[in-house]
Protein backbone atom coordinates (compact mmCIF):
# COMPACT_ATOMS: atom_id res chain seq x y z
CA UNK A 1 0.00 0.00 0.00
CA UNK A 2 1.20 3.26 -0.91
CA UNK A 3 1.38 6.04 1.64
CA UNK A 4 0.44 9.82 0.70
CA UNK A 5 2.75 12.19 2.19
CA UNK A 6 2.01 16.04 2.56
CA UNK A 7 4.41 16.88 5.14
CA UNK A 8 6.51 19.98 3.87
CA UNK A 9 8.96 21.85 5.33
CA UNK A 10 8.76 25.63 5.92
CA UNK A 11 10.99 26.62 2.97
CA UNK A 12 9.47 24.66 0.58
CA UNK A 13 5.87 24.97 1.81
CA UNK A 14 6.88 28.80 1.15
CA UNK A 15 7.82 28.38 -2.08
CA UNK A 16 4.43 26.87 -2.67
CA UNK A 17 1.95 29.42 -1.23
CA UNK A 18 4.10 31.96 -3.19
CA UNK A 19 2.85 29.86 -6.23
CA UNK A 20 -0.67 29.97 -4.89
CA UNK A 21 -1.08 33.14 -4.60
CA UNK A 22 -0.01 34.36 -7.94
CA UNK A 23 -3.78 32.45 -8.69
CA UNK A 24 -5.69 34.14 -5.61
CA UNK A 25 -6.11 30.71 -4.21
CA UNK A 26 -7.18 31.35 -0.28
CA UNK A 27 -4.95 29.93 2.09
CA UNK A 28 -6.23 28.01 5.69
CA UNK A 29 -4.15 27.34 8.53
CA UNK A 30 -5.49 24.90 11.60
CA UNK A 31 -3.16 23.72 14.00
CA UNK A 32 -3.11 20.70 17.21
CA UNK A 33 -1.55 18.14 18.31
CA UNK A 34 -3.90 15.36 16.73
CA UNK A 35 -2.83 12.87 18.58
CA UNK A 36 -5.26 9.83 17.77
CA UNK A 37 -6.93 11.30 15.32
CA UNK A 38 -10.56 11.32 15.96
CA UNK A 39 -14.10 12.32 14.30
CA UNK A 40 -13.81 15.42 15.81
CA UNK A 41 -10.26 16.37 14.18
CA UNK A 42 -11.89 15.06 11.02
CA UNK A 43 -15.18 17.20 11.42
CA UNK A 44 -13.24 20.42 11.92
CA UNK A 45 -10.70 19.73 9.25
CA UNK A 46 -13.61 19.03 6.72
CA UNK A 47 -15.60 22.36 8.08
CA UNK A 48 -12.33 24.20 7.40
CA UNK A 49 -11.67 23.14 3.94
CA UNK A 50 -15.28 24.25 3.14
CA UNK A 51 -13.95 27.45 3.55
CA UNK A 52 -10.89 27.56 2.20
CA UNK A 53 -9.03 26.64 -0.90
CA UNK A 54 -5.84 25.44 0.21
CA UNK A 55 -5.72 23.93 3.80
CA UNK A 56 -2.50 23.63 6.10
CA UNK A 57 -2.05 21.75 9.07
CA UNK A 58 0.70 22.95 12.06
CA UNK A 59 1.39 20.06 13.59
CA UNK A 60 2.60 19.75 17.03
CA UNK A 61 5.95 18.36 17.68
CA UNK A 62 6.52 15.26 20.19
CA UNK A 63 8.51 17.82 22.39
CA UNK A 64 5.74 20.09 22.23
CA UNK A 65 3.02 18.00 22.54
CA UNK A 66 4.81 16.75 25.99
CA UNK A 67 5.09 20.22 27.00
CA UNK A 68 1.46 20.99 26.60
CA UNK A 69 -0.32 17.44 27.51
CA UNK A 70 2.62 15.88 29.90
CA UNK A 71 5.42 13.39 29.41
CA UNK A 72 2.91 10.13 28.84
CA UNK A 73 1.92 12.16 25.25
CA UNK A 74 2.09 11.55 22.36
CA UNK A 75 0.69 8.30 22.04
CA UNK A 76 1.28 8.52 18.46
CA UNK A 77 4.50 10.20 17.54
CA UNK A 78 5.17 12.96 15.06
CA UNK A 79 5.26 11.03 11.79
CA UNK A 80 2.46 8.41 12.47
CA UNK A 81 0.37 11.97 12.98
CA UNK A 82 1.79 13.15 9.75
CA UNK A 83 1.36 9.81 7.89
CA UNK A 84 -2.12 10.00 9.28
CA UNK A 85 -3.28 13.26 8.27
CA UNK A 86 -1.73 13.07 4.67
CA UNK A 87 -4.83 10.63 4.07
CA UNK A 88 -7.25 13.12 4.19
CA UNK A 89 -8.37 14.55 1.26
CA UNK A 90 -9.46 17.59 2.42
CA UNK A 91 -5.22 17.84 3.93
CA UNK A 92 -3.59 20.02 1.37
CA UNK A 93 -0.21 20.79 3.28
CA UNK A 94 1.29 19.49 7.02
CA UNK A 95 3.69 21.25 8.39
CA UNK A 96 5.72 20.44 12.19
CA UNK A 97 6.00 23.36 14.66
CA UNK A 98 8.22 22.49 17.55
CA UNK A 99 7.51 25.75 19.94
CA UNK A 100 4.47 25.65 22.09
CA UNK A 101 2.52 27.74 19.91
CA UNK A 102 2.58 27.95 16.07
CA UNK A 103 2.99 31.97 16.34
CA UNK A 104 6.00 32.15 14.79
CA UNK A 105 4.49 29.37 11.68
CA UNK A 106 1.21 31.66 11.54
CA UNK A 107 3.78 34.81 10.84
CA UNK A 108 5.83 32.64 8.32
CA UNK A 109 2.84 31.39 6.38
CA UNK A 110 0.23 34.35 6.67
CA UNK A 111 -2.69 32.44 6.45
CA UNK A 112 -5.85 34.20 4.67
CA UNK A 113 -7.65 32.26 7.20
CA UNK A 114 -6.49 31.02 10.79
CA UNK A 115 -9.39 28.74 12.22
CA UNK A 116 -9.90 27.31 15.67
CA UNK A 117 -12.53 25.38 17.47
CA UNK A 118 -15.16 26.91 18.81
CA UNK A 119 -14.30 26.41 22.57
CA UNK A 120 -11.38 29.55 22.04
CA UNK A 121 -14.60 31.72 21.73
CA UNK A 122 -13.56 33.64 24.28
CA UNK A 123 -10.05 32.76 24.60
CA UNK A 124 -6.62 34.06 23.35
CA UNK A 125 -6.55 33.01 20.07
CA UNK A 126 -2.50 32.55 18.71
CA UNK A 127 -1.85 34.37 16.15
CA UNK A 128 -5.51 36.08 15.54
CA UNK A 129 -3.90 39.68 16.29
CA UNK A 130 -0.92 39.52 13.97
CA UNK A 131 -3.25 37.97 10.89
CA UNK A 132 -6.05 40.81 11.49
CA UNK A 133 -3.76 44.00 11.35
CA UNK A 134 -2.60 41.88 7.72
CA UNK A 135 -5.45 41.53 6.21
CA UNK A 136 -6.67 37.98 7.54
CA UNK A 137 -9.31 36.32 9.51
CA UNK A 138 -9.76 33.83 12.46
CA UNK A 139 -13.14 31.60 11.44
CA UNK A 140 -14.11 29.52 14.66
CA UNK A 141 -15.54 26.11 14.06
CA UNK A 142 -18.48 24.19 15.42
CA UNK A 143 -17.07 21.58 17.42
CA UNK A 144 -18.00 18.15 17.84
CA UNK A 145 -18.57 17.66 22.11
CA UNK A 146 -17.53 14.41 23.26
CA UNK A 147 -14.47 13.62 21.07
CA UNK A 148 -10.86 14.29 22.52
CA UNK A 149 -7.91 12.29 22.43
CA UNK A 150 -8.14 13.20 26.44
CA UNK A 151 -11.29 11.84 26.82
CA UNK A 152 -10.26 9.01 24.60
CA UNK A 153 -7.19 8.07 26.79
CA UNK A 154 -9.31 8.36 30.07
CA UNK A 155 -12.36 5.88 28.63
CA UNK A 156 -9.96 3.34 27.62
CA UNK A 157 -6.56 0.74 28.44
CA UNK A 158 -4.31 2.98 26.91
Amino acid sequence: MKYLNKHYNLKDLLEKISQLRTNNIKIGFTNGCFDLLHKGHLHSILEAKKKCDYLIIGVNSDTSVSKIKGLNRPIDDQENRVLSLSQLEDVDAIIIFYEETPLNLIKDIRPDILFKGSDYKNKKIVGSKFLKENGGKVELIDILTGYSTTNIIKNSSI
